[in-house]
């Protein structure tokens, strides 16, 4: 018989791991700001720092600040209507009342498949969107669970973490971008010694592979938060056969085309809104398999 999972310790576990990939982001990150200051004048250092930080955190604030917006807008959300949809307002009304959370703006998005999302900088600022057809095809039970996994991510501050997690990532891509260009201009006149030339040659391997390593830990810890998540919303109803429903009825539901989604914003979604993209979201079975044990 396999061991039972306490959502507690679920919630805890997925944290510590998600602490422990940022933290390997940012070792790149130092690692690789320590091959270029070996290998360049400080001062040019310093130059592919600032520009790399200035580019990278002010695209990633503006996405920050206005995610919500944002999220809405690309997917051409409209506002629910209290009258036309009480059960979406009453099951949210309901959550938030059991974990002490303000209570997000609802949206709702036409698309036959069985999705939402949730988006915002924090809980005062925080949207929710169900599809249509989570609207049309799932029970009380099974729409309150995955209502409840949306509003883990928003009382966790999923958005908040993630964000800094952009923009370590960004600044790599930025300075190993910035680093393998300015190759070009550098030359060897002065670096002829072949301890120079080796070290050179480990940077430039290194930069190509460091956004490509950064973003693979990116997309597992958006997997870790998806479990977190999933916990979250058990620990919110005490009852995760409505959100294990719901992830079999998306399982069945998977040959339903949606409408055009931006990769930018497919990660928020409650499932892939893709059938070829898994990398932002674990598998439906695993997850199906971890809340059937708590």
């Amino acid at each position: 018989m396999e061991k039972r999972i306490d959502f507690r310790d679920q919630i805890s576990k997925n944290k510590r791991k998600s602490f422990f990939l940022m933290m390997i982001v940012f070792i790149v990150l130092v690692f690789l700001g320590y091959i270029i200051s070996f290998l360049f004048e400080p001062g040019y250092f310093f130059v592919i720092m600032v520009i790399s930080i200035i580019f990278s955190i002010g695209y990633i604030l503006v996405s920050y600040y206005k995610s919500d917006k944002i999220a809405i807008a690309s997917v051409g959300a409209k506002k629910a209507s209290y009258d036309r949809h009480k059960e979406y307002y009453h099951l949210v009304e309901g959550l938030t009342l059991a974990s002490g959370m303000p209570m997000p703006r609802l949206y709702i998005m036409e698309s036959p498949q069985i999705n939402a999302f949730a988006s915002g900088r924090d809980p005062k600022n925080a949207v929710v969107c169900v599809t249509t057809g989570a609207l049309e095809k799932l029970e009380k039970r099974e729409l309150e669970g995955v209502l409840a996994h949306e509003l883990g991510h928003i009382a966790t501050c999923d958005m908040r973490y993630m964000t800094l997690v952009a923009v370590m990532v960004g600044m790599i891509a930025i300075i190993s971008e910035i680093f393998l260009r300015s190759l070009w201009f550098k030359g060897g006149s002065n670096d002829n010694n072949k301890g120079n030339a080796i070290f050179m040659l480990i940077g430039i391997i290194f930069a190509i592979l460091a956004p490509i390593v950064v973003q693979l830990v990116q997309f597992s810890i958006s997997r870790k938060r998806e479990f977190v998540a999933d916990a979250s919303a058990v620990k919110f109803t005490r009852y995760p056969v409505g959100l294990i429903s719901a992830l079999k009825k998306i399982k069945q539901d998977s040959g339903v085309e949606t409408r055009k989604v931006s990769k930018a914003v497919a990660p928020l979604f409650f499932a892939s809104p893709f059938r070829n993209m898994t990398s932002t979201h674990p598998p439906l079975e695993k997850r199906i398999e971890v809340l059937e044990r708590m």
